[in-house]
């Protein structure tokens, strides 16, 4: 057997194309892959990595390509980070399963130790463990509700949430989540996300009127009094990286507090230092009652989590919570290996820094085309949405154009957004500073292309 690559910190950092993209291996891979996955198995980029780390992702063909998309923001320490790997090693050679709720252990225990440290507030916190990000907010909903003793859940327009039944029912986007797919959960409500760029009258009006708006909506077609939680992504994902306006999470925050509404912060892809921040939210010092996790919570292995306030997590009975892998002890080891990482190498601050360096360029490129029209984010979580020049009409098609030059030039890119015209950037937070900007000067030529 030929032997593998190593990845991780040792692979070289650096671009490097051997083959056109994809290549022959990748294109041979391509073929058993179609005669054997699932069709609505979607692939951003069709090339088969055979080793990953730092900032670049290794192919089977041998190409090195510049990685600003991180797994969709889940190898944040990166892809075989030091202490993700020792950690693993160690559980595997000592068990890879019991079952929390069979017969526990102290890794389970000690992640939500280090979830009550790193989550907003000071306040007393529990947590529970679970598989991905869907199951996470699936289950967030499930203790809003009996804690609650109510039935409705508000939700915003442009949200993601997971692609089970009620996580497809939180998320705005129909194709390709939820075309087909229903009926859907019922008891969601939908209001308008504070979205500057789109908001009526512009980011002005946005900063003004949205708060003010949701109340009101929630207030005439829901009524306070039967909602049991609001879930809201500080910034959010999948629908195009959009960020509210200041003032607008802390103003929902307190709206809920007064009407005894459960504030849920999906920090599923926003979470662990992506922002600057362990956590988005506390951007503006909000505390949500309960917060949701996954994607960078371990380096890559599936973990997910509910944090929040202990009279909320502890209203629901023993065994109201839980599944046969929640909290597997391999992908406890990974989080602690991930956790470790972030403290120790100061990772939010690295992804403040990844901002201070991606932001200013992206603005610059934006003065030369007139498609830009907005460049957002915080931190290592960075966006522009496209549209026709000087109109806000959506422009799909050269983002798509965009993405393309970029995957045939060695950067890994990533789309998003409702109407598919943003470019969203998820660098890994421990990226050399020479590969981003190599990236970025790959991202230039795309646009100088068009």
């Amino acid at each position: 057997m030929t032997a593998l690559p190593v990845g991780g910190p040792e692979l070289p950092q650096r671009r490097n194309l051997v083959t056109e993209i994809p290549g022959p291996a990748s294109r041979a891979l391509m073929d058993r892959r179609n005669s054997t996955v699932a069709r609505g198995v979607s692939t951003t980029l069709p090339v088969f990595i055979t080793a990953a780390g730092g900032g670049v992702l290794l192919d089977a063909d041998g190409n090195s390509l510049i990685d600003f998309g991180s797994g969709i923001a889940v190898t944040s320490v990166g892809n075989a980070a030091a202490a993700v790997v020792d950690r693993v090693q160690a559980q595997v050679a000592q068990f890879t399963h019991t079952c929390f709720m069979v017969t526990p252990y102290a890794g389970y225990v000690e992640v939500c130790e280090a979830l009550a440290k790193h989550t907003p507030g000071t306040h007393a916190k529990r947590s529970a463990l679970f598989n991905s990000g869907a199951e996470a907010v699936e289950n967030a909903i499930k203790i809003a509700r009996h804690y609650t003793g109510r039935q409705a859940v508000v939700a915003f327009d442009h949200a993601y949430h997971g692609r089970t039944n009620l996580t497809m029912a939180l998320t705005a986007k129909n194709m390709p989540y939820k075309q087909g797919f229903g009926p859907f959960a019922s008891e969601i409500y939908r209001v308008p996300m504070a979205y500057p760029l789109r908001w009526p009258d512009g980011p002005e009006a946005c900063r003004a009127e949205a708060l003010s708006v949701v109340k009101s909506l929630i207030h005439a077609q829901v009524g306070e009094q039967n909602v049991a939680a609001v879930i809201i992504e500080p910034i959010q994902g999948e629908g195009g990286f959009i960020v509210p306006p200041d003032g607008f999470l802390t103003g929902l925050a307190d709206f809920c507090k007064e009407n005894g509404i459960v504030f849920i912060a999906d920090e599923i892809q926003s979470g662990f230092c992506r922002t600057g921040d362990w956590f988005a939210s506390e951007h503006e010092g909000v505390v949500p009652d309960l917060v949701t996790t996954a994607k960078g919570i371990a380096g890559g292995l599936p973990l997910a989590a509910v944090t929040g306030r202990a009279e909320i997590m502890d209203a629901v009975h023993p065994g109201g919570l839980g599944g046969t892998y929640g909290g597997n002890p391999v992908a406890c080891a990974a989080a602690l290996g991930s956790i470790e990482t972030m403290e120790s190498q100061d990772l939010a601050g690295k992804a403040r820094r990844i901002g201070e360096i991606m932001v200013p360029r992206l603005r610059k490129l934006a003065e030369t085309h007139p498609a830009i029209a907005d460049v957002r984010g915080r931190g290592a979580m960075i966006a522009i949405e496209l549209t026709k020049p000087g109109t806000l009409e959506p422009d799909p098609a050269s983002t798509a154009a965009v993405a393309a030059y970029c995957h045939a030039h060695g950067l890994l890119v990533l789309t998003c957004g409702t109407f598919g015209n943003v470019l969203r950037f998820l660098p890994p937070l421990v990226i050399g500073e020479d590969l981003l900007e190599e990236g970025l000067g790959i991202l230039e030529d795309a646009f100088a292309s068009l």
